[in-house]
């Protein structure tokens, strides 16, 4: 993989060989994106890397199910990723990505909206929610300098004209290098709106 050393595409590697054994038993991805899975889930994920802000940030992956993208962030990257998943079977296999690729991250097995407080660098998400709804989880878990990365597709549009009538944000499209409908939103300044109307 174009940018990453013989070693991290490696453990890229031994990442997917493990998705497609967990796949025949439990539904981790969508079957059809296992056709090409270095480009819809290696290449999808890794183009967050560089949007991370320098040093070693602290990362929450929002419903991060099979681990696009907080397991590519953490294997290419120097990030502090927590995953973050309801669903027990997942859980598993993401502690086997981890033990299998040695890649240091940490599982919560737990619902989003019960995950605490830690005042982190960046939000990531990919095919978890609607944007409203992923914000309502990510602000209250954000710093005050704290982005979002999130993933999105064709209804980014429809997505944004509904978060906007709850949320002022700072928003920056940056097109998917993996997918040409694709989108990847990076939101900054997020406050929740007050807006009264006049009396």
């Amino acid at each position: 993989m174009t940018g990453a050393d013989a070693e991290t595409t490696a453990r890229l590697a031994a990442y997917l060989t493990l998705l497609e054994k967990w796949q025949r038993r439990i539904n981790l991805v969508g079957p059809g994106s296992m056709e090409d899975p270095w480009r819809r889930h290696i290449l999808d994920s890794a183009q967050l890397v560089p949007l991370l802000p320098a040093g070693a940030p602290t990362v929450v992956d929002l419903g991060t199910g099979a681990g696009f993208p907080g397991v590519v962030l953490a294997i290419m990257g120097d990030a502090r990723v927590h995953l973050v998943e309801s669903n027990t079977r997942k859980c598993a296999f993401l502690s086997e990505v981890l033990r299998i690729t040695e890649t240091n991250a940490t599982i919560h097995h737990q619902r989003i909206e019960n995950f605490p407080s830690l005042a982190i660098d960046v939000a990531t998400a990919r095919g978890c929610a609607n944007l409203l709804t992923l914000l309502d989880y990510a602000a209250p878990l954000l710093a005050p300098s704290g982005t979002c990365l999130f993933l999105k597709g064709r209804s980014v549009d429809s997505e944004l004209t509904e978060s906007e009538k709850k949320w002022k944000m700072r928003t920056h499209r940056i097109l998917s290098r993996s997918d040409p409908a694709g989108v990847i939103l990076k939101l900054s300044d997020i406050v929740p709106r007050h807006d009264r109307p006049s009396p």
